[in-house]
């Protein structure tokens, strides 16, 4: 930081040293430069090992009848180091899905009604359920937008049966686990905002990152119950 100061300093100098250049330009000058300065470094890509990203699931767009257990829900998803937990609540559905990529395992616990359900999934079976994001491939837009404060890219997602989905991801957050989401991997930055498709890709759900912490995550967070839930 000392170094851009002196940078800066020294620009002025020598802008003094020009004919014709008042105080005045020479203010404007330094100010625009320091402004792209500092822009360009605010992007700069950084690794976080630490954080929680809150988002608000909505529908699109509907053919299916009725898509009211999504309507209204939000989802939260938090990374700590090697680990991640995605809590997604609905009207009807509670579903918490906690990954680790040390050990490649996955935890999701479901409640739905009056039911509590875990399931404990290794790599093949992790594979097998996220089989439809296998090889799919990311199409870059000229479309950008800003996403709390954080210029994110648009690409296309083109799964190999044909159908599409777009990813708003930012390159300026790297998370320390990058399989926090299975359809994600392969994206070179943290996804703020994304449509997803359910009830035979009828109908359209947009997941709008609204607020990120960067927060330490408690350990907690990541505790799995020892009983009250059922296998499957």
């Amino acid at each position: 930081m000392r170094a851009a100061w002196a940078f800066f300093i020294i620009i002025g100098i020598e802008f003094c040293r020009l004919k014709h250049v008042t105080m005045k330009k020479m203010f404007f000058a330094l100010v625009f430069i320091a402004s792209s300065y500092f822009t360009v470094s605010a992007q700069e890509a950084k690794l976080v090992s630490d954080c929680t990203v809150f988002y608000n699931v909505a529908i699109e767009d509907s053919k299916a009848n009725p898509p009211k257990a999504i309507e209204g829900g939000t989802k939260t998803v938090y990374i700590k180091g090697n680990k991640s937990r995605i809590d997604l609540e609905t009207s009807r559905l509670k579903q918490t899905t906690i990954y680790d990529s040390n050990s490649d395992s996955t935890i999701i616990l479901k409640e739905a009604g009056n039911g509590k359900y875990i399931s404990y999934l290794d790599n093949k079976r992790r594979k097998e359920i996220n089989k439809k994001y296998e090889g799919v491939e990311f199409v870059n837009t000229n479309e950008r937008k800003t996403i709390l404060g954080y210029e994110c890219q648009k690409v296309i997602g083109k799964l190999t049966d044909g159908s599409t989905y777009y990813v708003f991801y930012t390159p300026t957050i790297i998370a320390s686990t990058s399989e926090y989401e299975y359809q994600f991997k392969n994206l070179p930055g943290f996804v703020l905002e994304y449509e997803s498709r359910v009830g035979e890709g009828n109908t359209k759900i947009r997941y709008s990152a609204t607020k990120i912490t960067f927060v330490p995550v408690p350990a907690v967070k990541f505790d799995v119950p020892e009983k009250g839930y059922r296998v499957l």
